[in-house]
């Protein structure tokens, strides 16, 4: 029996005590290139420790479909992780609060297109779920050595849905 989830949109204060929704905000924080261009700086808290360094990856993921079944969680005790889309499409995010280093309360959200998300360091979170092909993401996360990776399977699955599923 699946416990179900429902998801629901992505917002700043919903998201917040998991991580940083990177979007463009109402006001640029500086208008450079002879006013061509809109700048907004310093969207999320890129946080790494034990003599890690930022890297830039690509990853490219199947696209799932709702319902998703979701079966494990992962979380990076070493560094933050931002998704950026390469598409205008959205994708599933799913985090969990830490109770006792267990992941608890599930929460989905689905992005509008335009936004990405960085997990803060430590936080349990869904493996990438974009809807749509080509399943493109630009990735901010640490590189370098040390167990960043910590993985929970559910004994129960949960079923991720959009209400009216």
């Amino acid at each position: 029996m699946n416990h179900t989830i429902f998801a629901e949109p992505l917002t700043a204060s919903a998201f917040s005590q998991f991580g940083d929704v990177i979007e463009v905000q109402k006001n640029p924080t500086v208008v450079i290139n002879q006013g061509n261009c809109n700048r907004y700086t310093d969207l999320a808290d890129v946080d790494f420790i034990d003599h890690g360094r930022a890297g830039i990856s690509l990853f490219k993921a199947v696209a799932c479909t709702l319902p998703y079944t979701l079966e494990y969680v992962e979380r990076h005790p070493l560094g933050s992780q931002a998704f950026l889309p390469m598409t205008q499409h959205p994708f599933l995010v799913i985090v969990a609060e830490d109770d006792h280093n267990q992941p608890v309360r599930p929460k989905a959200f689905v992005t509008r297109p335009g936004q990405g998300v960085n997990y803060h360091r430590g936080v349990w979170h869904g493996v990438l779920t974009p809807l749509h092909e080509p399943g493109l993401f630009g990735v901010v996360d640490r590189i370098g050595n040390g167990d960043n990776v910590q993985e929970f399977w559910f004994d129960t699955p949960y079923q991720v849905s959009q209400p009216g599923q």
